[in-house]
This record gives structure tokens, C-alpha cells and sequence, in this order.
């Protein structure tokens, strides 16, 4: 399916109505500098529409994009940064840790984005953990892939699909565009 519409809607940081107002979401969660919001522009076609930087933590709010006026993609902050202030970083853990227990959101799928070098980390592990409590259905996206040989990424990805249960792992990359049509209509289907 194509994106034929993407709109910043709004960024929010706490209840807002936005939550219950009926259309679906699909949440992107990740380490941070992992690439959400790269893999949000590539899938919507729109480079600057959800704003990434080099240096990690550039997203300090739930952000909501509106698709095809039937759809939010909602970029979350990444988790795991160890630089910055920590007040700062316990605000965006429990601003995620918020996002997916309150109740208040209801995510009809959860992206969560690993990068392909790093793997699963602890932190991706507890975040698994996390969806897995609160039932809420994820896919798991290998990102920047094309930074691995085909050796390492075939063993890479069996070792996440283990860990993760025997779910597939889609693979991506936003330089070279690989899994990115893919992936949206996966998205998009549901």
C-alpha cells in the first residue's frame, strides 16, 4: 500500500486525546540513534518529517503522524542513551514505560527497531519483555543492515528470532531502501 498522505499531528508528553480518538496506531520504540525516525521518513517518503540528528536523543516527545487519514505512526523516544542529564533520561524512560501500560494508548502493532550491528541488547530484551506483559503485538525490524556481511546477518537475525520466540525479523535498511516497501505494507495492512 502507498502513502499517499503524512502530517505531523503533534507531539505530547502525558494524557491527551489524542489516545482514545479511534484511529489506530502504530508505535516505533528502539535504542536511541537506532534509526526510528529515519525508517518513519523512508516509509512515508517525506525526508524531514520526523526529525533526526546524529547525536542520539533527538525525540523527547510521543510524536503522532497521521497516514492516509487512517493511520498514526507514533515515534517514541529511544531508550538506552547514556549521555545527557539523568532526570532527562528517567523522564523519557517513564514516558515510555507510560505510553505502554497506562491503558490510555491502545498501539495496534509495535515496531521495534534493533539495530543490526548491536543486536538485541538488555535494553531491547526488557523492552520485548515489556510488550509481551501488556499484550500488545510487535514486530521486530533489523535496521542497518547493509553495515553487515550476509554471514553476520543471517546469523544475527536467527539469533534475535530465537531470543524473540521464532518470530521473523524484517530487515531494513534506510541508505540502501532494502525491506522499506515491505515493511510498509505489513504496516499498513493490519
Amino acid at each position: 500500500m502507498k502513502i499517499t498522505s503524512a502530517e505531523f499531528v503533534r507531539g505530547i508528553r502525558g494524557t491527551n486525546e489524542i489516545l482514545s480518538d479511534g484511529i489506530p496506531q502504530i508505535a516505533f520504540i528502539g535504542r536511541s540513534n537506532v534509526g526510528k525516525s529515519s525508517i518513519l521518513n523512508s516509509l512515508t517518503g517525506k525526508s524531514g518529517m520526523a526529525r533526526v540528528g546524529d547525536k542520539p536523543g533527538k525525540t523527547t516527545e510521543i510524536n503522532f503522524f497521521l497516514m492516509n487519514k487512517s493511520h498514526y505512526f507514533v515515534d517514541l523516544p529511544g531508550y538506552g542513551y547514556a549521555a545527557g542529564a539523568q532526570k532527562d533520561r528517567d523522564k523519557l524512560r517513564k514516558l515510555i514505560i507510560w505510553y505502554f501500560t497506562s491503558g490510555e494508548a491502545k498501539p495496534q502493532k509495535v515496531v521495534l527497531i534493533l539495530e543490526a550491528k548491536a543486536g538485541l541488547t538488555k535494553f531491547d530484551d526488557q523492552m520485548m519483555q515489556l510488550l509481551k506483559e501488556h499484550r500488545h503485538p510487535y514486530i521486530i525490524v533489523l535496521n542497518k543492515v547493509d553495515k553487515l556481511s550476509q554471514r553476520e546477518l543471517s546469523e544475527q537475525s536467527a539469533k534475535i528470532a530465537k531470543s524473540a520466540g521464532g518470530g521473523g525479523v524484517v530487515q531494513t535498511s534506510v541508505e540502501t531502501g532494502q525491506g522499506i516497501d515491505g515493511l510498509r505494507d505489513a504496516l499498513l495492512s493490519v
